[in-house]
């Protein structure tokens, strides 16, 4: 049975990453251009300027997935980085001299592209790149939302995006192909709805995926968002999803309890953490991190994708206040009928971790439903303690099963 609940699109999905990051590291042997961009930028400009993008922040996960976090993160803090830097941050800083990490470092850029729409943090980092590497950055601003987006704060990105687009001519030496921006801006419209239908599939119980699985299955809507690719594989991990609910196939023998998962993962504890809940038979059926990538799909007008992309991008899970976060929350527990929440406290994510405390007494509140709060770190190992964090699984899932008999 075992065998059975093993997920076969992730042997396609190892296979399509190989492959994409030999193009990105022989970019220059066959006249492409690379550009670092960070996760919440849109690349869909990118992929029609035939550009490959390199996520540093994917660079990061895999690092922290590698256990080589707490090795990198400490070399940057030799150069003179704070501790309570992003661990993303100092894991890619310490990277790039040293050509380190799982995969002997990133391809160096032609240029990098800033959207801060997930922190401010990315602004410094990566206008430290840009000096290490030489090369120019474009800096996309997304002004924060607390109640509603204003029609001069989506003018003023709509204006940045133009200027993007600007930007790409200059540094590719050619004008954008509006058709074929056009056809990149549907794909990837197609591919978030997609993977929305692959997360979905966990409204059924037993889920046949967990938050964990589509940890490992996001990095194509991060990185090959607009492409081909993007469709043909989510179509066919969503099929298999399909299937395993027609078998009666769940990720999480025997599921009692259905939870949500808050923030990013804790990349080197994933296997730990997601046999440490299934053995109190707890799956974590969706969580606020993989449906950030498609989450404000229906904001983008697949006609004019340009002008209402940029007002898409301004409005992710983090770049809202809380009581917006709230209110997506409140939307989940009720999609996916979960019994509770575990809620990372990221010490690197300051802007996904401020207010979490709020919500966490919001939720209990307004749906009495129980949350656990695990304070960690998306990368750098030294701050997780496991004793202590299993100590707290097992309290909270006690409490969880008297509320729930």
């Amino acid at each position: 049975m075992k065998d059975a609940r093993k997920i076969k699109a992730v042997k396609r999905m190892k296979q399509i990453m190989t492959e994409y990051y030999i193009d990105a590291k022989t970019a220059k042997q066959n006249g492409k251009k690379v550009a670092w961009i960070t996760s919440g930028g849109p690349v869909e400009p990118l992929i029609a300027m035939d550009v490959i993008p390199v996520y540093p922040e994917n660079h990061g996960a895999m690092i922290g997935a590698s256990k080589m976090g707490v090795d990198l993160c400490e070399k940057a803090e030799a150069m003179g980085y704070a501790r309570d830097l992003c661990s993303y941050a100092r894991s890619d800083i310490a990277c790039a001299p040293l050509n380190g990490g799982p995969i002997g470092g990133l391809p160096a850029p032609d240029f990098l592209v800033c959207c801060n729409n997930i922190c401010g943090t990315v602004l410094k980092w990566y206008e430290v790149q840009a000096r290490y590497f030489k090369v120019p950055l474009f800096i996309l601003d997304t002004p924060f939302i607390h109640t509603e987006f204003s029609v001069e704060a989506k003018n003023y990105v709509r204006r940045q995006m133009l200027e993007y687009i600007t930007f790409l001519e200059e540094q590719c030496g050619k004008k954008m192909d509006m058709d074929r921006m056009d056809q990149v801006g549907r794909l990837a419209v197609q591919g978030q709805r997609l993977w929305q239908e692959v997360l979905d599939t966990t409204m059924h119980s037993p889920a046949p995926m967990t938050a964990f699985d589509a940890f490992f299955h996001l990095a194509l809507i991060v990185t090959l968002r607009g492409t081909q690719t993007v469709i043909d594989y989510y179509t066919e991990l969503r099929d298999e999803m399909r299937q395993r609910i027609a078998d009666g196939i769940g990720m999480v023998p025997d599921e009692k309890y259905r939870l949500l998962w808050d923030n990013l993962p804790v990349w080197y504890k994933t296997k730990w953490l997601s046999d440490k809940f299934a053995t109190h038979g707890a799956c974590l059926v969706a969580d606020t991190y993989t449906s950030a990538w498609s989450g404000v799909v229906h904001l983008i007008d697949e006609n004019n994708f340009i002008e209402s992309a940029a007002i898409a991008y301004s409005s992710v899970y983090i770049n809202i206040s809380i009581d917006m976060m709230l209110d997506t929350l409140r939307k989940m527990i009720t999609k996916y009928k979960a019994d509770g929440l575990v809620i990372h406290s990221n010490r690197s994510c300051k802007p996904y971790s401020l207010g979490q405390y709020d919500l966490q007494r919001m939720v209990m509140k307004e749906f009495g439903v129980p949350s656990l709060i695990i304070e960690a770190d998306m990368v750098d190992e030294r701050n997780f303690s496991e004793s202590q964090i299993e100590t707290r699984i097992d309290a909270f899932m006690e409490t969880l099963a008297q509320k729930k008999n």
